[in-house]
Order: structure tokens, then C-alpha cells, then sequence
């Protein structure tokens, strides 16, 4: 018995609001906030202006393991009384850190935000940075980053990422860094660029019931000690495609499976186009309704899953694809995903495609910005990226508005099937014949 049913449509996207959002400058920083009305959590988010890009070539993962070393205590106290402070107020010190900026926040009952921002602002300024700590720190994350390149994955993004932007460029190489990198550091490095990156004001961002909360103070608290002037962020980073596609083989002996990395560079973050590239990459790979996902899983059955997007950051952006399919089968899936690829540039979408993009992509606002904590990470994208304060505000009409012309222009001006890096982690002695017969691209060495 074969059972037939049809797709069910897309449903109507869920409206949403959006908070007001409130800028001011104290004590030489900038505060960014959203008023929650009634809300009891309030997050307090420290915005640096300095992330994996202001690394130093050869010392990659410098910034990780900072952020790790900032939980080990601080000039006033050991990690054990650091760590019952925080603790007594029912929150934890979170940090995370991407291309551009580094973020420590705190999610607290409102009426504890005051002393959490304290202690916030006392590890980012002021950490112990105790050479035993930092050289345990560098050697635990060492580790870890070993025991994951020992996976399928990290190898082929290393090597997409160094043929699409260059291994002598901090963005050419891996943003966490590689286990050899981080295994390099030592504690001068890590107290130097603490020095150099993490006393400068920044921007706090905070989201709560402001009728609640003092900015000022919480300002003043954030940014005490701290001086410099605003960091130069940069423009844009042009990235020429490549001129014809190329094959990158990563020997992984053995291996049953090939893990497959697509790509070529895109615009930054804040660029025009951002809104139907997002919803082109959708239609494409972004979904598990998407045209790579049902040719190579549901027609095919080559994979168990594929995604393909646009990603971008402050100054550059890249599409990429990433896969893993059975060995037997590296080649024509790769011959399959590059013609989607292609199919998607040269014809665009269709209208019932774009529906379900738009509905999806409109009704997760509604769902992914309930929080504090989603609302303090969607201010952090004005203050990164440069974006109007009324960005988030208008985003959903933005993206329910696009039409199949708007979204085909964009899949056809910014999908550059022709000039892909197409990486391939897998058995060489396998499929390194059948990949040369595809004629997708030249194989390098």
C-alpha cells in the first residue's frame, strides 16, 4: 500500500511587536534597552567590540580561551567566592563571542540586577587571570578542540573557509581557532589582549521593565575603570568570487561517509539585500522543506539532511552547504546539490515556494522573541551591525512583503554557482576518481 498525501500550506504568520528601544550615553559608554512592561527577569548583556577579528594571525582561539579565564575569579575575589556571589543571586555569567563582538550577561529577577551588573562588570574588568588558571584553561580547551577536529566537520569548514577568504586573513582561519593554535597561546597573550580589548566602555544592553531599573547606575557600574576610544570597526570586506569551481579533498581514511562543505563568499550582515537573500537561502537549503533538502534526502535519499544559507557578519558573509552522504555516493550528490544550486540562481522561486518561506521565516519572530534574553540578543544585532532601531519593528512586513521578483533577483545576483569551493572530507583512495569524472570543478592537490 503506498500512502499519498499532499504537503499541508504554509499557516498565517503570528504578529508581533516589538519593544521600543531606548539609547542613551553614561560614564562613556552607550546603553541600548528595551522597555518590558511588567516583565520580573531582566538580562544585562556587556557588548565589546572585539571579537575572533581582532585576533592576532597564529594566535586563533585567544579570545575562547579569555572568555573561559574570566570565570576563575577576579582581582577582589578567588572562583570559588566569585562563583558563590554570582550563585546567591540566582543567575550565572554567560559569555559567548562571534566575529565581531564579545557578550557577558546576567539573567536575574529585577530586583537583583543591580549587584548582578556588579559582578558582570567586576569579571570582564577586573578577572584574576592567575597564570596556573589561564594555562589549565588554554590546556582544557586545547582538548576539547582536539577531540572534536577528531570528527568529521572541522577539517572541511577549515579548509572551505581558508579558499574562500584566505589563510593569511584572521577570517580565513577558523574562529574558535584549531587545537595547535590554542595550544600555542600563552599567559602574556591572554592578559595583553585583555588589556588592549576589554577595559575600552563597550555597549550595555538591557532588557526589562526599565520602570523598574536605573540605567545609570547599572551604566556607571558597567563601565567603571574603563577608557579609550571607540574601537574602528571597519568596513566591508570585498570578497571576489573564484574564478571556476574547485574541488578541495580532505583524506579522512576509511571513512564510510563523505562530509560535504559548498560555498563562496556573500555580503556582510547590514547589506540591502539582506531580507531576500535570507528567504532565497530558505527556499533553498534554509528548511526542511527546502529544494536541496527534498532533492537529496526525500528524492535521492543520498543524506539524512542538507542546509545551505546565507551567514554574514559585520564585514563579510559566505553561502555555504554542508552535508554528510555515504561514500558510494559523494560524487552524484555533489553533482545534484550544485545543479539546485544552479537551477536556483538562473530561475529564481516560485510564488507557493515563497510562501512557505515567508510564513515560516515571518512566524518565528513571534515564537524566537518572547524572552529577555531573545530581545537583548536582537538589540546586540542593531548595535553590531549598525541597523535603525526600528529594524526588528519593521522586520516581519519586511519579510512578508518580498515578492518572487525581489527574491529571484537576489538568488541571481548574490548565488554564484560557477565559482564554488566544493570540500570534500572523505575516504581519498575512494572517491577521489569518481569526483574527477563529475568535471565540477578542478581538483586540488
Amino acid at each position: 500500500m503506498t500512502l499519498i498525501a499532499d504537503r499541508p500550506g504554509p499557516g498565517a504568520a503570528r504578529p508581533y511587536r516589538f519593544p521600543p528601544v531606548v539609547r542613551r550615553t553614561v560614564a562613556g559608554g552607550q546603553v541600548v534597552a528595551a522597555h518590558l512592561p511588567g516583565q520580573n527577569l531582566a538580562v544585562a548583556l556587556l557588548l565589546l567590540d572585539v571579537g575572533a577579528g581582532q585576533e592576532p594571525l597564529g594566535k586563533e582561539g585567544l579570545s575562547g580561551v579569555l572568555a573561559k579565564a574570566l570565570e576563575e575569579g577576579t582581582a577582589q575575589r578567588d572562583a570559588a567566592a566569585y562563583a558563590l556571589a554570582v550563585e546567591g543571586l540566582g543567575t550565572a555569567l554567560s559569555t559567548g563571542l562571534d566575529w565581531d563582538s564579545f557578550q557577558a550577561s546576567v539573567v536575574v529577577p529585577v530586583d537583583r540586577l543591580s549587584a548582578a551588573v556588579e559582578l558582570l562588570a567586576e569579571a570582564v574588568r577586573t578577572p584574576r587571570l592567575d597564570p596556573a588558571d589561564v594555562r589549565r584553561v588554554r590546556d582544557d580547551e586545547a582538548t576539547a578542540l582536539r577531540m572534536d577536529w577528531a570528527n568529521p566537520g572541522p577539517r572541511a569548514d577549515a579548509a572551505l573557509r581558508a579558499d574562500l577568504f584566505g589563510a593569511e586573513n584572521r577570517w580565513g582561519r577558523p574562529m574558535y581557532g584549531d587545537p595547535e593554535s590554542v595550544a600555542g597561546l600563552d599567559v602574556e597573550d591572554v592578559t595583553v589582549f585583555h588589556s588592549e580589548w576589554f577595559l575600552r566602555p563597550g555597549t550595555l544592553v538591557v532588557a526589562g521593565d526599565l520602570d523598574r531599573i536605573d540605567l545609570d547606575a547599572l551604566a556607571a557600574a558597567a563601565f567603571a575603570g574603563t577608557g579609550g576610544g571607540p574601537v574602528e570597526r571597519g568596513g566591508p570586506i570585498e570578497v571576489p568570487p573564484h574564478t571556476g569551481r574547485r574541488i578541495i579533498l580532505v583524506d579522512r581514511p576509511g571513512s564510510v561517509q563523505s562530509t560535504l562543505r559548498l560555498g563562496h563568499p556573500s555580503p556582510h550582515r547590514a547589506h540591502p539585500d539582506h531580507v531576500p537573500m535570507t528567504l532565497a537561502g530558505t527556499v533553498l537549503g534554509g528548511a526542511f522543506t527546502s529544494r536541496l533538502n527534498h532533492l537529496l534526502r526525500e528524492v535521492h535519499g543520498y543524506t539524512y539532511g542538507i542546509r545551505g544559507e546565507f551567514a554574514s557578519s559585520r564585514r563579510f558573509g559566505r553561502f555555504a552547504v554542508s552535508s554528510g552522504v555515504q561514500t558510494a555516493v559523494t560524487a552524484p550528490a555533489l553533482v545534484e546539490a550544485v545543479s539546485e544550486i544552479t537551477r536556483t540562481q538562473t530561475t529564481g522561486v516560485t510564488e507557493d515556494e515563497l510562501e512557505v518561506a515567508r510564513s515560516w521565516r515571518a512566524g518565528q519572530l513571534s515564537v524566537e522573541l518572547q524572552s529577555p534574553r531573545a530581545i537583548a540578543s536582537a538589540l546586540t544585532t542593531l548595535v553590531v551591525h549598525d541597523l535603525p532601531d526600528d529594524y526588528h519593528a519593521r522586520l516581519r512586513e519586511s519579510l512578508l512583503a518580498a515578492d518572487v521578483d525581489q527574491v529571484s533577483a537576489a538568488a541571481a545576483t548574490h548565488l554564484h554557482p560557477d565559482s564554488l569551493t566544493l570540500v570534500v572530507e572523505g575516504d581519498a583512495a575512494t572517491i577521489r576518481d569518481a569526483l574527477t569524472a563529475t568535471a565540477l570543478g578542478t581538483l586540488l592537490p
